[in-house]
């Protein structure tokens, strides 16, 4: 392990500094915005807007670096991703707030692409799986630790903002000066949303509804707590509680996700978090409860989106696999554009606790798709699954397609193991 990450600690060490700097301003948003007087429906327009400028970034990006080349994309993003951050407190309206997030959210997509393009380059077949590892949990600890910044500053002020967008700008050197390879960046065209359906129902609906649950819950999080009066530091540790849960279910439910029918995981992992829902919706604003249903309902979400990736690349051909990544990515941040708009009226219109319903009844119809699938379907046999893709929702289409073949070398190695 230890020789492993003396390959990659630079660009692990930058990952983290952008998901501090990332992270900070996720929660900003819904600390100012209430500050400000914003309604659910405008924070929740902003959210969204953020979750378009990511679906184009990750189509876009590797486009503008095989015409500009990739430190150039890389350096340039960075830059303007830096100055759209400095930008959100001085332009204190929805509309600009909107557009802002837009650009923040195609950067912060395209330096995903180009950090995880020298990251995979950085790898080899052997190591591969534990640098994927270690990314994983280098972002999930940059979002966590970015919370905990939150409750150094006013958010009122700009100082947040700024020292949100000096994370980002440093983030940039350890990965520049370490990245002495400029890797090629060949991204698959996404498979239509008709043949990536066709091929696996539950893997195109789940991962679309579990879009809407992602978003909902990192961007609309901190607009929750705002508006049912939380301070800044309750609303700081109630986002970190929906990661810190990810970050201790992930391991045991890849686990199990190599040796029991992954239908029946999705539907156990759906129905928890739609219980984990209920909860935070009757307990009436009990801070310690609204934790515990946040880090269960949180800790389900990342998972099953592991679990949606490596179920649909078991009903594939390998040489599907690419492209179905790519529709799953795609898919995913459609979902990711809509649930935020569904949450935000629903927060309006009836209650702030409306969060928690909106949240349950999308986990609820993952759940009961799941259970219908199992009817219209024979389940694989375990020994002919791939293995469990250990990929966050945030992950570009380069860290899921890479994830993908080392789960599929793994899965191959596993047989030719057993058969000899």
């Amino acid at each position: 392990m230890i020789k492993m990450l003396s390959g990659v600690w630079a660009l692990l060490l930058g990952i983290v500094l952008i998901m501090l700097g990332n992270g900070m301003h996720f929660t900003l948003i819904g600390l100012r915005g209430g500050i400000e007087g914003y309604t659910s429906t405008e924070l929740a327009v902003v959210t969204s807007g953020y979750f378009l400028g990511f679906l184009s970034g990750a189509r876009g990006t590797p486009l503008m670096i095989q015409r500009v080349g990739h430190v150039r994309v890389f350096a340039a993003l960075g830059s303007f991703m830096s100055a759209g951050l400095i930008a959100l407190p001085l332009l204190t309206e929805p509309w600009a707030w909107t557009l802002l997030r837009v650009l923040v959210g195609f950067c912060m997509s395209g330096i995903y692409v180009a950090a995880e393009s020298w990251l995979n380059a950085a790898a080899t077949n052997d190591t591969r799986g534990k640098v994927l590892s270690a990314y994983m949990i280098a972002q999930t600890l940059g979002i966590i630790g970015a919370q905990g910044l939150l409750t150094l500053g006013d958010a009122g002020t700009s100082a947040l903002f700024i020292c949100a967008s000096i994370l980002v700008s440093v983030s940039f050197a350890p990965i520049l000066l370490s990245a002495t390879v400029v890797p090629a960046v060949e991204v698959a065209r996404p498979m239509p949303l008709r043949a990536l359906f066709k091929g696996s129902p539950l893997g195109t609906v789940g991962i679309f509804l579990l879009g809407s649950v992602y978003a909902t819950q990192s961007g609309m999080g901190a607009v929750f707590g705002t508006k049912i009066g939380m301070s800044p530091s309750q609303i700081a540790l109630f986002v970190a509680m929906l990661f810190a849960g990810a970050l201790v279910l992930q391991y045991p439910i890849g686990w199990l996700s190599d040796r029991i029918d992954r239908r029946k995981l999705i539907l156990g992992l759906a129905a928890l978090g739609g219980a984990a829902c209920v909860l935070g919706w009757l307990t009436g604003g009990a801070l310690w409860l609204l934790m515990a249903a946040a880090f269960l309902a949180g800790g389900v979400t990342t998972p099953l989106y592991a679990l949606f990736l490596a179920y649909t690349n078991d009903s594939l051909s390998a040489s599907d696999m690419p492209a179905a990544s790519g529709g799953l990515v795609f898919t995913f941040g459609l979902g990711a554009i809509v649930g935020p708009l569904v949450t935000g009226w629903a927060m309006q219109r009836l209650d702030p606790f409306a969060f928690w319903p909106v949240l349950g009844l999308t986990f609820a119809a993952i759940a009961l798709y799941a259970r219908y699938r199992m009817t219209q379907r024979s389940v694989t046999p375990v020994d002919a699954t791939e293995s469990y893709l250990n990929v966050l929702p945030t992950a570009s289409p380069v860290a899921v397609e890479a994830a993908g073949d080392w789960a599929q070398e793994q899965a191959e190695a596993g047989r030719e193991a057993e058969a000899t």
